[in-house]
């Protein structure tokens, strides 16, 4: 059959709608890659874990999973993406038919991530709005109602605290009251996924672009931060605590260390094989993997100093207000002579009057001053940059420009992995071909958002942090792993070591080495595995319940509820899986 002249501009039409979008260069893939993979738990989860196991031995079991685990992963997705030029769903569903439902895992997972995720940004521009006070409003107490004197229920905690729980979340006593939905929480909410909206309007294109801001920012901030934190007073104590070692005999600390190398890489959301599927067919994969990987980790590390040597500058200020005040008490009560008793002899002159006076010295309910006890005091996940950092910020000159500086660098690293959860969700759906092609891609993008903003309103009511909390430790965990190992197992058992090693070789010229066979057939599957038991074992054997928020506030009751059990999630996607 002869195709007639008049035809051929609707088949040329129809050729250049089907066709696959590309990015504009490498630079733009890359960083998209890395910001995608560099996010918020590199500022504060690893250097919580770091703090709690001792950083010079963490980084053992870190860098182990790293190699034996993240990376092989890293380079199959970014491989069988590139090859197949595809989404998460139509990789699957190319490998096996039976495969298809770990790309619905895949896009399941990113969703409900990118909802609670974004609502921390919702927090961080909160903050960022508030930034620019003088002075900065978690600074002091408020007055009371009456303007007769400070807020009782800030004088009972910290002006931190009661900015964070009261101020911005209103928090309520358990997750079971939700409480109304609380207006400002709903703007700043309503601005983050007009931000992401506007970032991705035209998908990797508009990505593309905003990555040389999203991705390299947050370097320029962390070094600004190196420089001042190191020239602060105890940050070499900060410095010296991160880097301690400690016995690893611990099954916690590889456990932690797994994990965290598993989920910062950001492995099995679907994001990166979506991101790989507009590559250039002839790109070397494998050289992006390593440099993704590394890149990612040397962040983390990166990110510790600065923030560890303020954390020591923190513990340095409350260390030296607690003997301060024991020396108001001691010299008050024993008639001492003003600056007679300072901080650096304070020890020496208590020696002294416990000696001589134990009795009295006893009654003055002196408080227990030890540095270690400082250092020790850690936060993860919001606590370090809400509470704990927002105080030390709040002891540094200048703190204004401080404040600004660290909230805009959290923006953008959140901004950059939303950009992954997103695609992680897009080109599913578009695998599925569930979205008629006349409806605009700007369109469709702009409904996952609203949904996504709709459904994210329950982080904005009085309870909004108990399930931010609940998605935080349940979503990204159990399903993760168990979309990982389908993954590997699916690629090297259900489409062959051979056919994926010649993909490789038709991709990059060369074949995968022994290191990267033996880390896809044994290594790496194995590593999961065991990950994912050790995960259930230790679950069953803590059986933590979910306590109710205590901010240390008197009017807040100390109850615990009932565990939320991540087994919800895990059973999801074990669904999909298996349908």
């Amino acid at each position: 059959m002869k195709l007639k002249i008049g035809h051929i501009p609707s088949v040329l039409f129809l050729f250049i709608i089907e066709e696959r979008p590309k990015w504009d260069n490498k630079i733009q893939y890359l960083l998209t890659c890395i910001g995608f993979a560099v996010g918020l738990g590199n500022v504060w989860r690893f250097p919580y874990l770091c703090q709690i196991h001792g950083g010079g031995a963490f980084l053992i079991p870190y860098l182990i999973a790293l190699v034996f685990e993240g990376l092989p992963l890293l380079y199959l997705e970014l491989a069988i993406g590139q090859r197949l030029r595809k989404g998460s769903i139509g990789v699957w569903t190319a490998i096996s038919p039976l495969l298809g439902g770990v790309g619905i895992g895949s896009m399941i997972v990113s969703f409900l991530v990118g909802v609670f995720y974004n609502t921390i940004l919702a927090w961080v521009l909160w903050y960022f709005f508030h930034s620019f006070q003088d002075p900065l409003p978690w600074s002091q107490c408020p007055l009371n109602a009456n303007r007769t004197s400070l807020n009782e229920e800030c004088q009972k905690s910290t002006s931190v605290n009661y900015f964070w729980y009261r101020e911005t979340l209103n928090i309520t006593s358990d997750i079971e009251i939700s409480d109304s939905l609380q207006w400002w929480m709903v703007v700043c909410l309503a601005s983050a996924w007009c931000i992401v909206y506007i970032c991705f309007i035209r998908g990797i294109e508009s990505v593309g672009k905003a990555v040389y801001v999203t991705a390299t920012f947050p370097y320029l901030v962390l070094t600004i931060f190196l420089i001042r934190a190191l020239t602060l007073p105890g940050a070499t104590d900060g410095l010296a605590f991160l880097f301690t070692p400690e016995i690893l005999k611990d099954p916690q600390v590889w456990l932690d260390a797994a994990t965290q190398i598993f989920f910062s890489l950001s492995v099995a959301f679907g994001g990166l094989i979506a991101f790989s599927s507009y590559n250039d067919e002839k790109n070397n994969c494998e050289r992006d993997a390593v440099l993704v990987g590394v890149i990612n980790s040397a962040t983390s590390l990166y990110a510790s100093i600065p923030i560890f040597a303020i954390l020591g500058f923190k513990a340095t200020s409350g260390y030296n207000l607690c003997l301060e005040q024991n020396i108001q008490l001691l010299t008050n009560h024993f008639d001492i002579a003003d600056q007679n008793m300072t901080i650096e002899n304070y020890q020496q002159w208590y020696d002294h009057l416990n000696q001589t006076q134990p009795a009295e010295v006893a009654g003055l309910g002196l408080q227990e001053c030890d540095f270690q006890t400082f250092l020790k005091q850690s936060a993860s996940g919001t606590g370090l940059a809400f509470i704990v950092f927002t105080q030390a910020v709040v002891e540094m000159p200048g703190s204004q420009v401080w404040a600004v500086l660290f909230f805009i660098m959290l923006f953008s690293l959140g901004l950059s992995s939303m950009f992954g959860n997103l695609q992680g969700i897009l080109t599913p759906l578009s695998d599925l071909n569930m979205i008629p092609k006349w409806i605009p891609n700007e369109a469709v993008t702009g409904l996952i958002c609203l949904v996504s903003f709709a459904v994210s309103l329950i982080f904005t009511m009085g309870s909004g942090n108990y399930w931010v909390e609940v998605f935080n430790g349940y979503v990204g965990s159990v399903p993760l792993l168990i979309i990982a190992f389908f993954e590997i197992t699916g690629v090297i058992y259900g489409r062959g070591m051979k056919t994926f090693s010649d993909d490789i070789y038709h991709m990059t010229g060369r074949r995968p080495n022994i290191y990267w066979k033996a880390c896809w057939m044994v290594i790496s599957p194995l590593l999961l595995l065991v990950v994912l038991i050790a995960y259930v074992v230790l679950q069953a054997q803590i059986r933590p319940s979910y306590p109710a928020w205590n901010p240390d506030f008197e009017s807040f009751p100390k109850t615990e509820k009932k565990f939320y059990p991540d087994w919800v999630f895990a059973i999801i996607v074990l669904l999909c899986v298996v349908c």
